[in-house]
């Protein structure tokens, strides 16, 4: 078995080990820009570069090294559609999640994104917290890290809502799902919690007409892609007050340029998309079993549907 491995940041030694001690039947070979790999059985890659294509047409199985397909799926049918993609289900990243959304809810329900500014100015004011009964978390995309975070925020006592693209029943939770639910789901959300897939229907879904929906002095957090907020319907929201903050760990240009206004906005709290990283021992430990699982012509779970993208 020969894996053909792809790294963006370059550190492709600690996964040639890791592979070796999980799948130690298999040969890995790293990509280079300008060397023709040689024939490979599969691929371990995340956004491949455009480069890499040619050596992806003739592989069994492309394996993602994140949950998200939408770094490849934007080359379309370049990527032949009877080759399975792959993505990660979890493998460390669903306590991750938890933690990030669950901090972030709390910081505004106990409005410490308030406190921190009172200390800046050198201001002693006690604030009392919201309405817990009003302060209804909306989490939007209940796969299996959308489903972690809602676990992981029910021990508060907020009330708690989903939006799906198809319909779903979450024990505790108030679920809603397709085009008509999203208005009303919408409306009844203080903090929205981005966890979509990145799809045509998804891109900009957190636009000026839908955020408008929510109440006054609403709070968005997005840990999905960059893609789904629109960037100045969303600054726009929040100099009425409509949005009163947000916490965003994705946007559309990574690294967030210099220039970008978010930077000036202080109640944008941004993060360097970190909310879930990828972890690579559990990572490729659950690749390594996929793949065994692949040669052996037994079934995978979380191959990727291309006709919804996710």
């Amino acid at each position: 078995m020969r894996i053909l491995l792809h790294r963006a940041d370059g550190k492709t030694e600690p996964w040639i080990k890791d592979f070796a001690r999980y799948l130690p039947e298999a040969e890995v070979v790293v990509w280079e820009k300008g060397v023709p790999a040689p024939p490979c059985d599969y691929a371990v890659v995340f956004v491949p570069p455009e480069e890499m294509l040619p050596d992806l047409q003739n592989v069994k199985g492309i394996f993602l090294t994140g949950s998200g397909a939408d770094g490849i799926l934007r080359f379309g049918d370049a990527i032949p559609l009877h080759i399975p993609v792959v993505r990660l289900t979890d493998a460390g990243m669903g306590a991750q999640m938890a933690e990030y959304v669950v901090h972030a809810v709390l910081r505004y329900y106990r409005r410490f994104h308030e406190y921190e500014e009172l200390a800046r100015a050198g201001e002693w004011a006690p604030l009392l917290p919201p309405v817990r009964e009003d302060f209804a978390v909306g989490v939007m995309g209940t796969g299996v890290l959308g489903s972690r975070v809602l676990e992981a925020l029910k021990p508060f006592g907020f009330p708690l809502r989903a939006w799906s693209r198809t319909a779903r029943a979450i024990d505790g939770v108030q679920c809603f799902h397709g085009a008509d639910g999203l208005d009303t789901f919408l409306r009844g959300t203080r903090v929205a919690v981005c966890m979509l897939p990145l799809t045509e229907e998804t891109n900009n879904i957190l636009n000026l007409t839908n955020m408008a929906k929510m109440p006054q002095g609403s709070f968005i957090v997005n840990v999905g892609r960059g893609g789904h907020v629109s960037e100045p319907d969303l600054l726009n929201l929040m100099r009425t007050g409509h949005i009163e903050a947000a916490t965003l760990d994705v946007f559309r240009h990574e690294p967030l340029p210099a220039q970008h206004p978010f930077w000036k906005e202080p109640r944008i709290t941004i993060t360097p998309h970190i909310s879930a990283l990828t972890l690579r021992r559990e990572s490729v430990q659950q690749i390594a079993g996929k793949m065994r699982q692949m040669a052996q012509g037994e079934p995978v779970a979380d191959v990727i549907d291309r006709s919804i993208g996710y």
